[in-house]
């Protein structure tokens, strides 16, 4: 008997089908909210995440890319894309696994499932942001994890008051960050997303996204979407790297 795991969300987006289609259904978008995933763009092309292959490709409406797995596991991620009133849009996205395999206890499914649904949500508010705050500019993103697993969550506390958010702070909070490889720079940021298992932040030029491993038993790391012109991704990346790894801060 199949086992299926299904995540559905929607959500009214600040731009046009064709602009949420360019950030959900192209490499320069995806750069911008997600993660890199280059799609080739045709039913049958490939999309690099993980071994995935694009199912549906109807601009700008229908998008969607399945990956498969040996053991009977597939994955499939799709975007339906509908035009409300004002230049605006309206986004049904959907993640669908279904495993026709053996379960056992490597594939944890619970957790893994757990995580996916708490990402989905992380991810699609990550979305809104990006077009409504940098739709369309270039993007650089860095990647950093911890190299160990934790499920300790002080680990993920002092990250937080290293950031300089306060127990107390809460969406909508203007702090200034420290930006690492700048020779003690910093920016104000706004606090745009807050939970035990992410925080994010938003400043003039970047999205700054920093995930809690420790839920899940898995390493802190982050992931940033950085705007500004003269963004170096291997510089930025070292140095978040290095601050993310400081065991002296």
């Amino acid at each position: 008997m199949a086992r299926e795991f299904e995540v559905r969300r929607e959500q009214d987006l600040p731009a046009t089908p064709e602009q949420v289609w360019d950030a959900v259904a192209t490499g320069a978008g995806n750069l911008g909210w997600l993660y890199p995933m280059e799609v080739e763009p045709r039913v049958g092309g490939k999309a690099t995440r993980g071994d995935s292959t694009v199912v549906a490709w109807e601009p700008p409406s229908h998008f969607a890319v399945r990956a498969t797995q040996d053991g009977g596991f597939s994955n499939t991620l799709s975007y339906h894309i509908e035009p409300v009133d004002g230049g605006t849009s309206h986004l049904r996205m959907g993640i669908h696994w279904v495993h026709t395999g053996v379960i056992d206890d490597t594939w944890r499914w619970d957790t893994k499932s757990d995580a996916a649904e708490k990402h989905v949500d992380f991810y699609q508010h990550g979305l809104a942001e990006y077009l409504r705050h940098f739709a369309a500019r270039p993007a650089v993103y860095v990647r950093a994890p911890r190299p160990e697993p934790t499920d300790d969550p002080a680990d993920f506390a002092a990250l937080r008051r290293r950031l300089g958010l306060a127990d107390d702070a809460a969406v909508g909070d203007r702090v200034s960050l420290r930006l690492p490889g700048t020779d003690g720079g910093s920016e104000e940021v706004v606090v745009d997303w807050l939970s035990p298992d992410f925080v994010g932040l938003r400043g003039p030029d970047a999205l700054y996204r920093f995930f809690n491993g420790s839920t899940w038993n898995w390493p802190i790391w982050l992931g940033h979407h950085l705007f500004a012109e003269d963004a170096d991704e291997q510089q930025a990346t070292k140095a978040w790297t290095d601050w993310l790894n400081d065991t002296h801060a």
